[in-house]
């Protein structure tokens, strides 16, 4: 029986992570913030990565599916062996590198310098890391995207974007996310490596919103306005203490293509991600 050791694993990808470890027979020790309650070959520990107890010496497999940079730290300094190591980051690294942001550049330094340390530290122990980093993720009515998007038209019956946020997306459903996790796991040539992990289908970002507000009951309805009296709503938004996490990068970024190759990811591990096709049970629990 293999084991592993999961973090994050009561977030929206680790629950699905952890129920597919089960399935195939792994026994499974997870890290969560929040008590959890054992269950056959489900051990929880109550913690996070600055500091838990009772973690075991070996596992086959660590899993983190939590904040890259802190996992990395982490992994540093932990005695805990394991011959596999998968971690998840985020495609930022790539996006935001040129941002006008200083939030957002930090971010892209963090992630960089800690897929380097990851790598680093696993070459060290002659442990095989990959990093996966998804792209805009939904399904599980906990993502920051379009599970706000969601509850705000359902609240106001309607949802505003700028006219010509038409960027290029592949939202990716946790549950194929939760696949490629355990399939990367035995596959050799996915050591050392980092994967982008978009979703089946591409679409316009006014698009993609319109399928999740048509998703609805009652279906909410998409309403584009002049970007200029976009901004200057966010402004008197933002004034207000209003939608703090969309600023003026995030808002220029809808007009911008964010396209992903997920063929070297098909190639070593079979990634099969499934077309955008939502429902209001992804966004509303």
């Amino acid at each position: 029986m293999r084991s592993a050791l999961v973090f994050g694993g009561s977030g929206q990808i680790g629950m699905p992570v952890i129920a597919r470890l089960l399935a195939h027979g792994w026994q499974v020790v997870a890290v969560s913030r929040t008590m959890q309650a054992d269950r056959e070959r489900l051990t929880w520990l109550h913690g996070d990565l600055r500091q838990v107890l009772g973690l075991p010496g070996q596992v086959d497999a660590i899993f983190s599916l939590g904040p890259l940079d802190h996992f990395s730290h982490w992994y540093e300094r932990t005695a805990v062996v394991a011959p596999r190591v998968i971690a998840f980051g985020s495609t930022s690294i790539e996006t935001k590198q040129d941002s006008g942001d200083a939030d957002e550049r930090d971010i892209v330094a963090r992630l960089q310098a800690a897929e380097a340390r990851i790598f680093a530290v696993s070459a060290q122990r002659l442990a095989a890391a990959t990093v996966l980093r998804p792209t805009l993720v939904y399904g599980a009515a906990r993502d920051r995207n379009l599970t706000l998007i969601a509850r705000m038209a359902l609240r106001a019956g309607f949802f505003v974007l700028p006219r010509g946020a038409d960027g290029l997306r592949q939202p990716v459903h946790v549950e194929d996310l939760a696949d490629a996790t355990l399939a990367v796991t035995d596959a050799d040539a996915a050591g050392g490596r980092s994967y982008a992990l978009p979703g089946g289908e591409t679409l316009a970002y006014a698009r993609m919103v319109e399928r999740t507000l048509a998703s609805l009951r009652p279906p909410a309805r998409l309403i584009q306005v002049p970007a200029p009296l976009f901004r200057a709503a966010l402004a008197a938004a933002h004034a207000f203490g209003k939608l703090q996490g969309l600023g003026n990068a995030a808002v220029a970024r809808m007009g911008e293509d964010l396209v992903f190759d997920a063929e070297p990811a098909r190639r070593d591990f079979g990634y099969a991600p499934r077309g955008f096709h939502p429902s209001q049970e992804m966004f509303v629990i």
